[in-house]
């Protein structure tokens, strides 16, 4: 009867080890935007013109139908890796303005 609860103890105890810990699943989200894909839009452009560069919006909300959100998260082993967001204001069916501040730095091309 010990000896059994010896090796029962000795195997709980390797089950709480890090030994056994669950995978975890690389989450993308979003719509990931190149700095390519960033320098080929410009103030001016149509609604369409611009979904085709970037494609549809993450976020388009009816509340705010001249803004439209392009969201990204990358997230491994339950941290965040990488998140980006661009936001595009239109009048009419122009862009109007690009806020790209919580974007990655462009890679120069002394860099590559």
């Amino acid at each position: 009867m010990r000896i059994a609860l010896i090796v029962f103890s000795i195997l709980l105890a390797a089950c709480s080890t890090p030994l056994l810990a669950p995978h975890k699943v690389e989450v993308l989200q979003g719509n990931l935007i190149t700095p390519e894909m960033r320098a080929n839009i410009k103030e001016g452009m149509t609604r369409l013109q611009v979904r085709v560069v970037l494609g549809t919006p993450l976020i388009n909300d009816p509340f705010h139908a001249d803004r439209w959100d392009y969201v990204y998260s990358l997230t491994q082993e339950g941290k965040l890796v990488t998140q980006q967001r661009l936001t595009l204001f239109f009048d009419g069916d122009s862009l109007k303005r690009i806020d790209d501040s919580h974007m990655p730095p462009p890679v120069s091309a002394e860099k590559k």
